[in-house]
């Protein structure tokens, strides 16, 4: 199988980092094809242009080189901490340039017009893993974990990716040395039973 891992952090030594290899690591050692992207680190260009803005394709190539791993891709997984309950900006940035129409979906009619869309994306499972410093309870009693919404239903299941998981991670800020191999150890243990759903679906 193929595999992508996208992280969005800006600093190379996160704990964000620290949970995209270990999946990273858990998918090629089952035997996966797997591309890993660190978005800050290779300078991915989040703006979108006025032509893919218009739906027009992109013409940057890490673009174009992100795009066609995403739709080879079986498996996905994106890794980001939440920022005002969305994704930090190169992460939008990277949504709004790689999840492009005719890429990741599309419309019978051609054009979006309000229509149902079609999804293009062939990945089985979806792995999105997020950091907070906001007690779980209180993500979701207060602010009603809106990555929750964006990534399962906005995005992923938008453009045909059906089985989504996903983990929130917190309180990183105070978080001890145990607490953050257990969080390991879950990604990892995530990571595995993405291959073992994919497996199924596949059949």
């Amino acid at each position: 199988m193929k595999a992508l891992v996208v992280v969005g952090h800006p600093a190379v030594a996160s704990f964000n980092h620290s949970i995209a290899e270990t999946i990273r690591d858990a998918w090629r050692a089952a035997g996966c094809d797997v591309s890993y992207h660190d978005l800050a680190g290779e300078g991915f260009h989040p703006l979108l242009t006025a032509a893919e803005a218009r739906g027009e394709p992109s013409t940057d190539p890490l673009v174009q080189a992100h795009i066609a791993q995403l739709r080879e891709s079986d498996l996905l997984a994106v890794i980001h901490p939440n920022c005002w309950g969305a994704p930090p900006a190169i992460v939008k940035g990277w949504i709004d340039r790689v999840f492009a129409p005719n890429a990741a979906y599309t419309f019978a009619k051609g054009d979006d017009q309000g229509d149902e869309p079609i999804g293009l994306l062939k990945a089985k499972v979806a792995l999105v893993i997020n950091t907070g410093n906001t007690p779980a309870h209180r993500e979701t009693a207060v602010f009603g974990d809106p990555l929750e919404r964006i990534w399962r239903d906005c995005i992923l299941r938008y453009c045909g990716v059906q089985h989504v998981v996903r983990a929130l991670f917190g309180v990183v800020a105070t978080s001890s040395m145990d607490e953050r191999r257990r969080w390991l150890a879950e990604s990892d243990l995530l990571a595995r039973q993405a291959i073992e759903t994919a497996m199924e679906v596949g059949h």
